[in-house]
């Protein structure tokens, strides 16, 4: 039996708990818009050319080096033909010569002796494609070294993909951030995972506000005009890849730039170990949780 003063205690209690909170009901468009960006995301991230077919990454030493799947190549492919062909690293250039009877294309023509160009050149990497397309090799150029990137369509990171998971976000992680342009030909010197610095243009920087108080980033070049933000935050290895995270954006009109923080993305060092990935400067390290964007990838 109840004893009725408990009754009414509990009753009391009862009449001063807090209502349960309701849901956030955040707008269509905007939801349309992030479904729409993240499914982008996702199918680019998991192309057979994307960044979690990545199987290898082999530094170039000045020298000829044989290259294949095979032992004994002096660099060592994890899939692909047993001997794929030499490389000789001479005067800042990377030459390749096929081995004989391999079933290669260059640029989608067929294999020849040939510099290959790095993907730092106007025209791009050139492309080797072995095991029916499935496999590509270029060059990387970064700092004063070389390396050979190695993709394949059956790369375990890809095969084994499982999904990207995203902070609530919301319309609120979508500013508009006052740029300031640096004057031209300015660079800042940004140091990558793998301990190169390279001298990378720096456009200007971005300032906006959050809850009153005043944040700011260095910006690097985009694509088509655009600015290329590198940024930790105090969500970083706290829910967040611990190396910082990823946005671009369009280029800014008058002095003004849309930054969508729900579009943060994690670099391709978050899914994969031969990628370069460039690290935040030490100015776009923000006193700020930004619980927005793409979360760290298990």
């Amino acid at each position: 039996m109840v004893v009725p003063a408990f009754v009414g205690l509990i009753a009391a209690c009862n009449r001063h708990a807090p209502a349960p909170a309701k849901p956030v009901v955040l707008p269509a468009a905007y939801l349309a818009d992030e479904q729409a960006w993240r499914t982008q995301r996702a199918a680019k991230l998991t192309a057979p050319d994307g960044w979690t077919s990545l199987v290898g990454l082999h530094w170039i030493d000045p020298g000829a080096h044989y290259v294949g799947s095979a032992p004994g190549n002096g660099i060592r492919l994890a899939v692909g033909p047993a001997q794929l062909g030499m490389l000789e690293l001479k005067d800042k250039h990377v030459r390749f010569v096929p081995a004989p009877g391999t079933a290669l294309t260059i640029d989608g023509k067929p294999a020849r002796p040939v510099v290959l160009r790095p993907d730092d050149d106007p025209a791009g990497a050139s492309t080797i494609a072995f095991d029916g397309g499935k496999g590509l090799a270029s060059v990387i150029h970064r700092g004063d070294r070389y390396a050979l990137r190695v993709k394949h369509a059956d790369a375990p990171a890809r095969t084994a993909f499982h999904g990207l998971q995203y902070w609530p976000g919301g319309p609120g992680w979508v500013v508009d951030a006052r740029f300031v342009a640096n004057p031209p030909g300015r660079t800042l010197d940004i140091a990558n995972i793998v301990g190169i610095v390279e001298a990378t243009p720096n456009p200007g920087r971005v300032e906006f506000k959050r809850n009153g108080n005043a944040y700011r980033l260095e910006a690097l070049e985009g694509d088509d005009g655009g600015l290329f933000l590198v940024f930790a935050d105090r969500t970083s290895g706290r829910g967040s890849y611990g190396a910082g995270r990823f946005i671009d954006t369009a280029p800014p009109v008058a002095g003004h730039v849309r930054i969508d923080f729900n579009q943060s993305y994690n670099p391709p060092c978050a899914f994969t170990p031969f990628a370069t990935c460039p690290l935040p400067p030490a100015g776009n390290r923000l006193d700020l949780a930004i619980a927005a964007g793409e979360k760290a990838y298990h």
